[in-house]
């Protein structure tokens, strides 16, 4: 293509990773040409975009708020900015907050005086949230060191951190929750029926952030990880939204989907390839 570069020199000439870009168009923010072999390419308006989201990250918006604007098409800059004021101000708050229940703390421990009960649980509420964010955190990281190769830990470890903002949005593991438990109201159900294809798609289009950036070893390991959740469900007391029943069901029915070469959605290309009977096409 005339004026047109491909993912690899988009990444050169930003510093980005070509799964960072691949990410980015998984969450609409992007939209690359194709070639007639299906090759990205990236035209003048479309390289703009991607320094546009760079800037934007670097001023600290979400992806999140960087797709809203996106999707709005122009960007009110008044507003842009007072809401970022806003949300410092917020956590600037909470900190002054927090830093002055520890000065009254340190003060009343330096002169040996007892800290009252309220005190002491202000304290420990104020930094609950985050406490609990990092303890769940870490419960995952052992789950997944379990069964991660050393492989997949460096693909995991290669990933922008950037490109987990989508799993720490409360309404992502509501719709996993959301979908496991429709799933699981109406098993049995053939995996093979219209009804399993469509909650298939619903799957795979949940999963597209992962799936957009997954390699081969941190799709098995993923897999396998979730092939044994029985074995640290109740143990670490960690729920993905589903239960096994659901995993399997959907394992089955994705599998009968790719031999049929039906389409199911925004899967990476190794996972049609592994089915010897499947062409690899969408």
């Amino acid at each position: 293509m005339v004026d047109s570069l491909d993912i690899a020199d988009v990444a050169r000439r930003t510093g980005l990773t070509s799964r960072a870009l691949r990410f980015y168009e998984a969450r609409g923010l992007l939209q690359p040409l194709r070639s007639a072999s299906g090759r990205r390419h990236f035209g003048p308006a479309e390289l703009e975009r991607v320094h546009q989201i760079v800037t934007l990250k670097r001023a600290g918006l979400t992806l999140a708020q960087i797709g809203q604007l996106a999707r709005r098409g122009t960007v009110d800059l008044s507003t842009l900015v007072d809401a970022q004021i806003a949300a410092v101000a917020k956590q600037a708050q909470a900190l002054a907050e927090t830093r002055a229940l520890l000065l009254c703390v340190k003060s009343r421990v330096e002169r040996s005086e007892p800290i009252d009960v309220a005190s002491f649980c202000s304290l420990i509420q104020s930094g609950d949230f985050a406490m609990t964010n990092q303890t769940e955190t870490e419960t995952w990281k052992q789950i997944a060191d379990r069964y991660m190769t050393e492989e997949a830990k460096a693909d995991f470890a290669a990933v922008p951190p950037d490109m987990y903002e989508v799993y720490d949005q409360p309404d992502y593991a509501e719709k996993w929750r959301d979908l496991g438990s429709r799933i699981k109201a109406v098993l049995p159900l053939d995996p093979a029926s219209d009804a399993a294809l469509a909650y298939t798609r619903e799957w795979f289009a949940l999963l597209a952030p992962f799936s957009a950036i997954a390699t081969p070893a941190m799709w098995n390991s993923t897999r396998a990880m979730y092939d044994h959740m029985d074995d640290w469900k109740a143990e670490d007391g960690t729920d993905p939204g589903f239960d096994l029943d659901v995993w399997q069901f959907v394992q089955a029915a994705t599998l009968l989907a790719i031999e049929a070469k039906k389409d199911i959605g925004p899967v990476p290309s190794f996972l049609l390839n592994e089915n010897p009977k499947n062409s690899g096409e969408k």
